[in-house]
């Protein structure tokens, strides 16, 4: 889901920024709001830091601490960009205020929100006093569209006094890290991660049922219900992928970042068990699963293990897309190809362009694994990441048991 993030810190010129005020860095803590116009803002923290005369900033968002790095002077404000997706946040800073605005690319027009910040260590204050429900637990989640279409999830949630953490599984992937309150009868959680900002909020009625909203971007909202159940399950067959008949092997070609044309036909990849990633720079979850197969590759390639990511992006255009997937490259130090389909994301014949041989690609990140024959063996949709916890931990003993089994054939 299931964002190369732009500061403009200080009025002054980057010499004279608070930044360069600060010979040596302790953390200063700082609330971020980004603002829609129902009211409903987005909130995250994040900690401003300097080492050696050098700035960054930590997005936390439960567990998570993101490390922004690539932080630029640009005119009377200061460019920081995220590590990873095609988002900024452009902003002014005095000593106790940072305001802009937030830009996020997009297939269209580019997504842009404005921001704002101030110095504070709380992401939500406790508006309606201490919590007077505990939400610890697992629920099953719907969601009702605008078109009154119903949909399935699964939350779980740890609550430490009115602190809680948590995320919500769906079938396209987890939500990833969000942290929030619980102050009164009323729950509020949100993520921020460069690509996505999203926010749930619900009453709570005699801790066993949740009733609110669901907040993404600028103006998305939906209503979401959920009711307490430890044995919740995720429906992943409502976006599963398949072989079609009398088709069994893969037959693809795409440039990668180089523009060296690379095949799964080709000797690199013979009597080797493949990984095929389906991804997309623009998402989120792809970050979590690349970092999972980039550390796997290096540990495991000389096992006979061989992987090749295919891109899916917001643009056919070959140097934006290269652009940002080489962010990706760089941050987990991917040492397999990545290939650029040429095809957008949002183009309903991407599976028939780029891998007719399976049904429609719905879920990003999404991976087909083949044998040392070539033979397509699993086509799995069913990536969680590192925020949901002992669910990624067994995606991630099931993903080694099926692997060692083909590498034993």
């Amino acid at each position: 889901m299931k964002y190369i993030i732009i500061l403009a810190l200080f009025i002054f010129t980057f010499n004279h920024s608070v930044f360069a005020q600060q010979k040596k860095s302790s953390p200063v803590l700082w609330q971020a709001m980004l603002k829609r116009a129902d009211g409903k803002n987005i909130h995250f923290t994040f900690e401003e830091k300097k080492i050696n005369q050098k700035p960054f900033l930590i997005i936390r968002n439960a567990t998570e601490r993101l490390k922004v790095e690539n932080i630029i002077n640009d005119g009377d404000s200061v460019l920081i960009k995220m590590p990873v997706f095609e988002s900024a946040l452009k902003v002014k800073i005095t000593s106790d205020k940072w305001n802009g605005i937030w830009t996020r690319g997009s297939s269209g027009n580019d997504l842009k929100m404005a921001f704002e910040a101030s110095k504070s260590t709380i992401r939500y204050p406790l508006t309606n006093g201490n919590a007077k429900h505990k939400i610890t637990g697992r629920w099953a989640v719907k969601f009702a569209s605008d078109t009154g279409k119903i949909y399935t999830s699964v939350a779980e949630f740890v609550q430490n006094g009115n602190k809680v953490t948590g995320t919500f599984l769906t079938p396209t992937g987890d939500y990833r890290f969000l942290e929030g309150v619980v102050t009164g009868n009323h729950m509020i959680i949100s993520g921020f991660d460069g690509a996505h900002a999203v926010m749930f909020e619900a009453n709570i009625t005699d801790s066993k049922t949740l009733n609110g909203k669901y907040y993404s971007g600028p103006k998305f909202s939906e209503e979401w219900t959920a009711v307490k159940n430890e044995k919740a399950v995720v429906q992943f067959n409502e976006s599963a992928m398949y072989v079609k008949p009398g088709e069994s092997k893969l037959n693809f070609t795409f440039p990668d970042l180089d523009s060296n044309m690379i095949s799964i036909n080709d000797r690199r990849f013979k009597d080797k068990v493949v990984v095929i990633q389906l991804m997309g720079s623009w998402c989120p979850n792809c970050m979590d699963e690349t970092a999972f197969l980039s550390d796997y590759y290096a540990k495991n390639n000389k096992r006979g293990v061989e992987m090749v990511a295919l891109a899916y992006e917001y643009s056919t255009d070959f140097q934006r897309s290269k652009n940002s997937l080489l962010k990706f490259q760089k941050r987990f130090n991917v040492q397999y190809p990545v290939l650029i389909t040429g095809v957008k994301v949002s183009d309903s014949l991407r599976t028939e362009k780029t891998l007719p041989q399976v049904t429609r690609i719905r879920v990003f990140p999404s991976s087909i694994i083949l044998d040392k024959k070539g033979n397509i063996r699993k086509l799995d949709n069913g990536f969680v990441g590192p925020a949901t916890g002992s669910h990624y931990e067994s995606y991630k003993k099931e993903f080694f048991n099926f692997m060692n089994e083909l590498l034993k054939e």
